[in-house]
Formats: structure tokens, sequence, C-alpha cells
């Protein structure tokens, strides 16, 4: 034996792996938007649930990958843990297909067959020829994806065919012979050995690619490897197990033990049938004749497809003992819990369900700041001691909320390989911070509405009459500004800026009427202080809408990253008709409110572009404390 054919066989092996991973996290990081939206969709019935986790297992080389996936949509609660049983069911299948690519090792032809060009030694090096063409010409969107995977197919045969190469110099050294004939004498070792090698390479079609490369050496009987496939099956479930009970509790947890338990079953159900059948001398022909490439992936697959069939209506059980093995925890949990649960970094490399995960939990933290500001601003009319305890307990939600899903992104940002993604992550990232402020505002807010109860000042009737205008227009832009990042609406968007200056118009004519009041004595003199700041609030609850429209605009045009104060500037100087349309349209709107006596009526004016932002400052005036 040669020390130089012992490391050709794990440089052959490094190549296989990588290639298999390189192909596999290509075809995620481009297939995820689909698996997320197929996924998402999966019906109660058990049999479109398998033939969807066949599917996506086939298409992304990786059964460990498909039930990663799920568990996470699982604790995302987008799947139910009854959904997902088809899927792990459907995966283990799927990841036979891996075996028959690699069978094209066996492919004999002539040099001037057709069939030649499906012989590895040729398929690798046209599969890295075109991807190393994709990757360096880049012909369209996604070429760089594309030509990965190319090259992940290249590397993966480039590897096989050097431990093929490796595996037949060390043939006659003898060190095989003694290896094999142990597997041939104890199914039992068989089975270890296999859940060891899946185990520690976290690959059952990894495991089962390298059997089929040592069938190379005609040493390997039907006896002595069906008993190592059936251990590949228990090795990559345990790996996949304990994946997926990181950061995870519950349902998805119980994904993996289910995975577990399904392929103990299945290992029972093999092991018994090859037995039986054996003794029946139906295997009398096949028992002791050395194997192929070829026969190792139909075992694997014919194994797999008929455990399948005897126990999918046996899933119901799994399902039952899955819950008796992971028991649900009582604790008292956030009404937030849910979004931020789902921010699960099995998802890293579904960049598709990842974003998703974030778009979801920045929505929740938007929606909870937008109620937060209506309750800050009720405060204002009527101050309630628990309805600023409410405020304050959603404040500490978003606060968490913001920091789980900005460590989520930090983390999540190296995995993230197409621009398109990078920019979804970028804009999420700029209005998480955002959305934080957006509460923050409203407890600043709260917080003056309370030190007007506990000094027993209030606001003249006047003064809440003009601040229900002022409301009415900040609602409205609160409302562009969630149609803005809810569907990527860059026309609501476009309709925030004009609304923001026209909020703050109004706040200068708010101020000038104050102190004019005040002057007068109709206004408390004491309260002077707390409606300046109270109007440095509001306006900047306007700034932070402006920015979640420019990210979005820059998010959809990307261009104008470098120059988001040039499409200010333009806009403020004038230059955009549309802008000093929708301006005037605005501002003749709230003004127009603004300048109504106090019992006189205030219908909406139709408006084709922008939604409805009722505002009724007279009904508000009458409820209010009258100023000292």
């Amino acid at each position: 034996m040669d020390v130089f054919n012992v490391i050709s066989l794990l440089g052959g092996l490094a190549m296989f792996l990588y290639g298999m991973r390189l192909m596999g996290d290509s075809l995620k990081e481009n297939s995820s938007g689909t698996l997320k939206k197929a996924m998402s969709r999966v019906t109660n019935n058990p049999l479109t649930a398998f033939v969807l986790g066949l599917l996506v297992t086939a298409l992304i080389q990786s059964s460990t990958a498909t039930i990663v996936i799920t568990a996470g949509l699982v604790g995302a609660g987008i799947l139910t843990l009854h959904q997902s049983l088809g899927i792990i069911v459907g995966a283990n299948v799927g990841t036979t297909v891996t075996g028959q690519i690699i069978r094209l090792l066996d492919i004999n032809a002539s040099g001037s067959s057709v069939l030649r060009f499906f012989q590895p030694s040729t398929l690798a090096p046209i599969a890295l020829i075109v991807g190393i063409v994709l990757i360096m010409a880049n012909f369209f969107r996604n070429a760089r994806s594309v030509g990965n995977i190319a090259i992940g197919f290249g590397i993966l045969f480039s590897g096989l065919l050097n431990m093929t190469g490796a595996v037949s110099a060390l043939k006659e050294s003898g060190v095989f012979d003694g290896l094999f004939l142990g597997l041939d004498k104890s199914p039992l070792l068989g089975y270890v050995t296999g859940a060891g090698v899946a185990f520690t390479l976290q690959s059952s079609s990894a495991a089962v690619g390298i059997l089929q490369t040592f069938s190379s050496t005609g040493m390997l009987t039907f006896k002595s490897i069906y008993s190592v496939i059936v251990g590949i099956y228990l090795g990559d479930c345990v790996t996949t197990a304990i994946v997926i009970s990181i950061g995870s509790k519950g349902d998805a947890r119980r994904v993996g033990i289910i995975n577990i338990l399904y392929n103990l079953g299945k290992s029972i159900l093999v092991l018994l049938g090859v037995t039986v059948v054996h003794q029946l001398g139906l295997l009398d022909d096949l028992w002791n004749a050395p194997v192929n490439s070829g026969m190792i992936a139909n075992t694997n697959s014919i194994f797999n497809l008929v455990c399948a069939l005897a126990m999918l209506p046996m899933l119901g059980l799994f399902e039952t003992l899955g819950k008796k093995i992971v028991k649900d925890k009582p604790a008292k949990e956030s009404r937030f819990k849910a979004v931020t649960d789902a921010l699960n970094p099995v998802f890293f490399n579904t960049p598709a369900l990842a974003l998703q995960s974030c778009y979801n939990t920045l929505l929740a933290s938007y929606s909870a700041a937008r109620t937060n500001i209506e309750r800050a601003f009720g405060l204002i009319r009527k101050y309630d001691p628990a309805v600023h305890k409410t405020l304050l307990a959603d404040e500490n939600e978003i606060d968490r909320i913001t920091d789980c899903v900005s460590r989520y992104m930090v983390e999540f940002l190296p995995h993230l390989q197409i621009e398109n993604h990078v920019a979804i992550l970028n804009q999420y990232y700029k209005v998480n911070s955002e959305f934080e402020r957006l509460g923050d505002h409203a407890v600043n807010v709260a917080a003056h509405a309370e030190s007007m109860k506990k000094n027993g000042t209030a606001f003249s009737a006047a003064a809440l009459s003009e601040l229900a205008v002022l409301e009415s227009a900040l609602m409205q832009i609160l409302d562009e500004t969630e149609q803005t990042f809810k569907r990527r609406d860059v026309e609501a968007a476009a309709r925030i800026e004009p609304l923001v200056q026209v909020a703050g118009d109004l706040i200068a004519v708010l101020r000038k009427n104050h102190l004019k009041r005040m002057s007068i004595g109709e206004c408390n003199s004491y309260a002077d202080t707390t409606f300046t700041d109270l109007m440095v609030e509001f306006r900047r609850i306007g700034d932070v809408c402006s920015n979640v429209g420019v990210a979005t605009v820059v998010r959809v045009h990307p261009e104008l990253a470098d120059h988001e104060h040039l499409y200010f500037e333009r806009l403020h100087a004038g230059g955009d008709e549309s802008f000093n349309a929708a301006y005037e349209r605005a501002h003749k709107r709230y003004f127009s409110l603004l300048t109504k006596p106090q019992a006189e009526p205030e219908p909406e004016p139709p408006v084709e572009d922008e939604p409805a932002g009722k505002a009724e400052p007279a009904a508000q005036a009458s409820e209010a404390p009258q100023s000292n």
C-alpha cells in the first residue's frame, strides 16, 4: 500500500464532498423562493406532501436541507407538524436521486458512442468548462450561481474519478479484503459502519456515493452492503435532528425526532424484510454476487420506496410518539413570540425563507409602533394610566423584536451570494432601526401626556382641534409608509414626502397659533414647553416615514443609493411635477380642515391617488379637557 494512494483517495473524497456542497448550496440559493412558495402550500394530504418532499430533495440534493427547512417552516407556523410528516418521508426517498446520478460511473461506452458524453470522465470537464464560462462571462442575472452549480457538478465527478482511481490502486493491498470480509459476516458491523460514516459526513448521499466508489473493487456483495445502506439512514437523520434542535422548540424539534423514529422503523423493516426474503431463498442469486454502483443506487431507492409505501399509513403514530417524546413547556409567552421564533438560523441556506421571516418580523414591529402612536395621541386627549402601561409593554416588545431581527440579519448576511438578496437585506436593516424610532417617539409623546396629567395642565379646545388635523396627516403618512414597506410600493413611497412636507407646514402654523393663544391667555403658558416638545416628536415621526420611503425607492432603484440627498433636493426644489401636485392637494386638504370653524363638519375630499385619512378635530375637541 502506497501512502500517495491514500492521499489521492482522501483528496478525491474532499473534492467529492465539496462538489456536492457547492452544487447543493447553489441550487438552494437559486430555488429558495420557489421552495418557500411550494412548501408553504402543502395540504393535509400526506401523499401530496410526500411528492413535494421527494421533488424538493431531488432538486437540492439534500434530505437534511429539506427536513431542516421543513422544521423551520413548522417553527414559524407556516406548516403544522402534521403537514410536515409526508415531506419527511418524501425527503428520505428524494435523497436516493444522488445515487442514481453517481451510477453514471458504470457507463461503459465505445469511443464512437453517444453514451460516452454521459461518462463522468467526459461530464466532469464539460461541467467545469460550462461553469467557468458562465461565471466569467456573466451572461444573465443568475449566471454566477448557475455556474457554481455546474462547477460543483464537475468537481463532484472529478472527486469520484479520483477516488475510483485510488481505490483501484489500493485494491491489491489487502486492506479492503479484511474490511469487506468483516461486513460480510456481521450485518450489525455494517449497520454501525454506515451510521458512523453518514453521521461524520453529515450526508446520506455522500455516504452512499463513497460506497458506490468502493464497489469498483469488485469486492462488495449484496450481503455486505445492505446493512451499511440501512445504517446510513440512521446516521444521517441523527445529524439532521441535532441541526434542527439548535435554537428550536416544540414542533420544530419534533420534526427531527419523527425523522429519527421513521428511519429507525425503516431500518427494522428493511433488516427484517431482507432476512425473511433471504430465508425464503429469493435472494440466493444476488446474496453473494458482486454489486456495482448501479446496484447500490437501485437497492437504496427500492429500500426507501418500499418503506415509504408501507409506512405512510403509520405517520399518525410517529406524530403521537414525537409529541410524547418532546413535551411542551408551559410558559408565559409574548404575543410576538411566533414571529421572532421564525427567525431561525436553519433558513440561512434558503435565503427566501430567511428574508420572509425578517419581513414578517419587521411588519409586526411596524404595526406595534403604529398602534402605540395612535395610543399616544389618545393619551394627549385623555390620559389613561392603563393605556400608558400597555403602550410601554409593547415598546419593550418592539425593542426585543428590533434586537432579534438585527442579530439575525447580521448572522444571515455572510450566507448571501445573490446581489438582489443583499439589497433586500440592506433595506430591512435600514427600516429596522426606523421602526424602533417610531416606537420611541410614541413613548415620548405618552410621557408628555403623563406629565401634563400630573401637573394638572391641559391644552385648549382650539389646540386639540388643530392637533387632530396634524394627527390625521400623520396617520395618512403612516398608512403610506405601511403600504410602501408591505408591498415595496414605489408610488406609495412617492406620496410620503409631499405629506411630510405638509405636516411640517402644519407644525409651523400650529406653533404660531399656539403663541397667539398664549398671548391672549387662551392657552396655558405652563403647557407651552410640552406643546413645543410634541411638535418636535411629530416632525420626527414624519422624518422616520420619509426615511422608510427613501429606503424603498433605493431598494427598487439601487442607482440612487449614493445620491439620496440629491433625490430629496430635487423634490424640495420643485423639480418634480408629480411631487408638486401631490403637495398642493395635501396642503389644500389639511389646511382647509385647519381653518374651518369648530362646529363645521369635516367631509373627506375625494383624492384618487391618496388613501383616506379622515380627521375629526371638532368631535375630538369637544371631548378634550379645558385649559387652566
